[in-house]
């Protein structure tokens, strides 16, 4: 790579004149749709070899010695580059490379994709990504809704998660791809016992609309039990989760359930915070009384101002839209052997 006197690439492209009548609209998204394509992949080379670099740069710091890795994050600070982000373009560039190692892919061919469809060619199965990549080396365009089809078409076909009933439907046309991978996705996240009885609903019966009632049911099942592991308030006596998510099934109310059960998450970590910011406020406002004296009687009102949020009971408006209401909550901390078990209506 020659670093003296760099000059620019050029890089043009012929863009209609929006303001031609001469040319119809089709024409007029088409050739836009084309041009956009281009940027596509010239932004995808760039981003490859964007984290090439930066993973010489990391690679650089592991050999090491005390304080190692600062370089590697000094230098994104310079270049104002979010950690996050950076190892979003490695691992762009490991899995290019990994592609491109394996033989699977030819280095002209990436620019056959599309920047979204390399990265989930990347991220699909290594059978999904050889028929990918032998498109591509043929000289077809790839585009993102083409991977994913091919990846759903695979995942219906082949995935141990489902029946054999619904893979052979799937095989002859009878069970739409784009429905089933979904299907396998939800499944993956229960525990056996829970994809045994899922599968036993659609060996008996494996129609279309089963198979979209069970990946509903699979979705609010590892919803539910997802947002149950974070609430406190479960972890308190003997519960029996699994029964009760039983028991909602049989109802048919699971996504009453786990909208519930999010909700509670929600609500405890909302008061997690409310009780962080209102210690905190109080710490502030009473330093700042004590700074305060007779000659600060402006300073004096507003902090008084502040005792409705930063005492015990606070006093919060809701504001014009709900009429002007106030809520009022008792904040009051309470030790483990405080605590009573919540009484029922």
């Amino acid at each position: 790579m020659a670093l003296d006197a760099p000059e620019a690439p050029v890089f043009s492209l012929d863009l209609p004149d929006p303001d031609s009548d001469a040319i119809s609209t089709m024409e007029f998204l088409a050739r836009l749709e084309q041009a956009w394509a281009v940027c596509d992949r010239f932004d995808l080379h760039t981003e490859i070899w964007r984290g090439r670099i930066l993973r010489a740069v990391r690679d650089r710091e592991k050999r090491g010695g005390e304080g190692r890795g600062t370089g590697f994050l000094q230098w994104l600070r310079e270049r104002e580059i979010s950690k996050t982000r950076a190892y979003t373009l490695i691992q762009l560039a490991e899995s290019a490379d990994r592609m491109l190692a394996e033989g699977v892919l030819e280095e002209a061919s990436v620019n056959q994709f599309s920047k979204r469809a390399f990265l989930e060619t990347a991220e699909a199965d290594p059978e999904v990504q050889l028929m990918i990549s032998e498109a591509a080396n043929d000289g077809q365009q790839i585009t993102r809704k083409q991977v994913r089809r091919l990846a759903d078409e695979f995942t219906a076909a082949t995935s141990p998660l489902l029946p054999e009933e619904v893979r052979q439907r799937t095989a002859e046309n009878l069970l739409p791809p784009r429905a089933v991978a979904p299907l396998v996705k939800e499944l993956a996240k229960l525990p056996e016992e829970q994809q045994d009885d899922l599968r036993r609903v659609l060996r008996e019966e494996p129609e279309l609309v089963r198979v979209r009632e069970v990946t509903s049911t699979a979705r609010w099942l590892s919803k539910a039990a997802e947002a149950a592991l974070a609430v406190r308030a479960f972890q308190q006596g003997e519960l029996d989760f699994e029964k009760a998510l039983q028991e909602a099934q049989r109802l048919d109310s699971l996504g009453l359930l786990a909208d519930a059960v999010g909700q509670a998450q929600a609500l405890e970590a909302a008061v997690l915070k409310l009780h962080t910011s209102w210690r905190r406020l109080n710490g502030l406002q009473e330093r700042l009384w004590v700074e305060s004296g007779s000659s600060t009687p402006h300073l004096r009102e507003l902090l008084t101002a502040l005792q409705s949020l930063s005492g015990s009971t606070l006093r919060v408006s809701l504001g014009e839209l709900a009429g002007g209401k106030r809520v009022r909550l008792q904040l009051v901390e309470e030790s483990p052997d405080q605590l009573e078990p919540p009484v029922l209506p």
